[in-house]
């Protein structure tokens, strides 16, 4: 065999007790499990290379089913933010925008959209158009090796309406609906895995239900799944999830809810809530999974907050708005009073919203700080702190949101349709440390230190449920002709070493990755393996 790992703790994806074994690997699959006690099963194996892991625990690679990679895995070969976490797989075209399928004008648009999330993209050659080409570029990135970790992507509905539609805040027409549904199929027939909103986010927002309904229609034929940033996670939250829960269901759609948290203050303590009517739509037959981070804060752009009214017309025409000092007054009154669909209907409290990252080096003073707290720095209201940043920045600041509840965190990680994902911003002077710490922070603060969860159900929340989630039919277990993506860690030391004051910090306790048998990470460093490839759909 090509590596024979000896004397592992084998903890397999399914959530059953994990036991001791040799693993052995060949070919870029597992090939030989040999478990140990009183009486083995034939002779232990042999390999080309053997790794003495007493003391480790074996674990299918981390899955982390909500990404925001998308340029970063073309722009750094190393991406040690995930590989050194043990994530082997992302999922990414996440939130509705992303950079495919496009035309020359929507890419334009979409980049500047989001440039919060994944930067200019100046460094990237945007040679392609379709999703086919886009999965195309990341199974043959730098210079044809691939990628640093394997990657799925969802078709992001905002970028099809905005190709479809444009940034109009009203219904598709007949001919806008078809171009839909055929820019939606097409996408999945190139091996996208479903279809992701993000529904407090222009101009996906601008979709009504029924619009929804035929979309996720056509994900169903494919064999897809439903993935939205749903339209509130502050007032109306539980209506918001209600909603989804009620198309997808009409629609005959697996549905995954996108970072399934429940925040601000009018949500606190009602997480139990969120999780009754989960377990309702379950025993009503509904086929439904969640993500979430274990961190209270969010993340998103300073942008998002705006109410979609501000934003109808693309990036262009919310500057021309920021710019008007009348309908600025509007946004602030929005904001600050009436609560804006852009802040989840509740009014803003600057004090809750910390600047983690701008465009401009010439900003770098904010960041670190809370609008408020500039704010103070410069003796004016934070409202004109925040215009001014959104105007000279170009849309470009991104912000953490101090607005979580640490019970719903807890609660919500416990259920059984739960997986994990980072929902990771990776640009920005100062990003949430959930992007370089998810998957060790549940191991070792949530697992090991509070035992929120067990080791063995932690481990399948994070690879095994993700894998069916996505059907990979190969991939999220320890088993015999499994793909060889694994993790090795040390559950007595695995932890996160990101923090909000050094949240590029990596972890510790995880000294060896593969993917496809490769060593991605090796004694707890990077090596030069590019092994990821783009993980397309799965036929029926």
């Amino acid at each position: 065999m090509d590596l024979v790992i000896r004397d592992v703790r084998v903890v397999d994806g399914t959530g059953g007790a994990s036991y001791r074994a040799d693993v052995g690997v060949s070919g870029g699959r597992i090939t030989e499990i040999r478990r140990s006690g009183p009486h083995p099963a034939g002779p232990r194996p042999n390999g080309r290379r053997t790794l003495d892991a007493a003391g480790l625990a074996l674990a299918p690679g981390f899955i982390d089913m909500h990404a925001h990679s998308d340029l970063a895995l073309l722009r750094d070969p190393d991406h040690s933010a995930k590989a050194a976490q043990g994530v082997t797989l992302e999922v990414i075209g996440q939130d509705g925008l992303s950079y495919a399928p496009v035309d020359d004008r929507t890419l334009a648009e979409v980049r500047r959209a989001i440039t919060g999330w994944n930067g200019h993209g100046d460094d990237i050659d945007f040679s392609w158009r379709s999703v086919g080409g886009y999965l195309d570029r990341l199974d043959h990135g730098f210079g044809g090796e691939g990628i640093a970790v394997n990657a799925a992507y969802l078709i992001p509905q905002g970028t099809v309406r905005m190709l479809a539609v444009g940034w109009e805040d009203r219904a598709a027409t007949p001919a806008e609906l078809d171009r839909m549904r055929h820019l939606v199929a097409e996408g999945l027939r190139e091996g996208a895995v479903g279809m992701s909103s993000g529904l407090t986010y222009t101009p996906g927002m601008y979709a009504k239900d029924a619009e929804l309904t035929e979309l996720c229609r056509v994900v169903a034929e494919h064999a897809g799944y439903y993935c939205p940033h749903h339209r509130s996670y502050g007032a109306g939250a539980l209506a918001a999830y209600e909603e989804m829960v009620a198309l997808t269901r009409e629609a005959g759609c697996p549905l995954h809810l996108a970072h399934a948290t429940m925040n601000f203050g009018v949500n606190r303590g009602k997480a139990p809530d969120l999780l009754a009517l989960l377990d309702d739509a379950l025993a009503a037959g509904a086929d439904i999974t969640l993500d979430t981070y274990p961190y209270t804060p969010g993340c998103t752009t300073l942008a998002a907050m705006l109410p979609s009214w501000a934003s109808v017309g693309g990036p262009e025409a919310i500057l021309g708005r920021l710019r008007d000092d009348a309908t600025a007054e509007r946004i602030r009154h929005h904001l600050e009073v009436v609560g804006a669909d852009g802040c989840h209907g509740v009014p803003i409290e600057w004090d809750t919203i910390e600047i983690s990252g701008v465009s401009d080096p010439d900003l770098t003073e904010y960041v670190g700080r809370t609008v408020a707290e500039s704010a103070a720095l410069r003796g004016e209201e934070p409202w004109h702190t925040a215009r001014r940043l959104l105007v000279e920045d170009l849309l470009g600041p991104t912000i953490l949101q101090h607005v979580g509840h640490e019970e719903n965190v807890r609660a919500i990680m416990r259920h059984r349709v739960h997986t994990g994902g980072s929902d990771g911003i990776l640009t920005g002077a100062k990003p949430h440390p959930r992007a370089y710490g998810t998957f060790p922070h549940y191991l070792g603060h949530y697992v090991r230190e509070l035992g929120v969860l067990s080791l063995e159900e932690c481990v399948a929340h994070l690879t095994g449920r993700p894998a069916a989630r996505l059907r990979l039919p190969d991939r999220g277990l320890v088993r015999e002709g499994y793909r060889a993506d694994l993790v090795l860690f040390d559950p007595e030391t695995v932890a996160a070493g990101s923090t909000y004051e050094a949240p590029r910090t990596l972890p510790t306790g995880i000294p060896h990755v593969l993917i496809d048998g490769r060593p991605v990470i090796e004694d707890g460093r990077r090596t030069d393996v590019l092994a990821g490839r783009a993980v397309r759909r799965t036929p029926r």
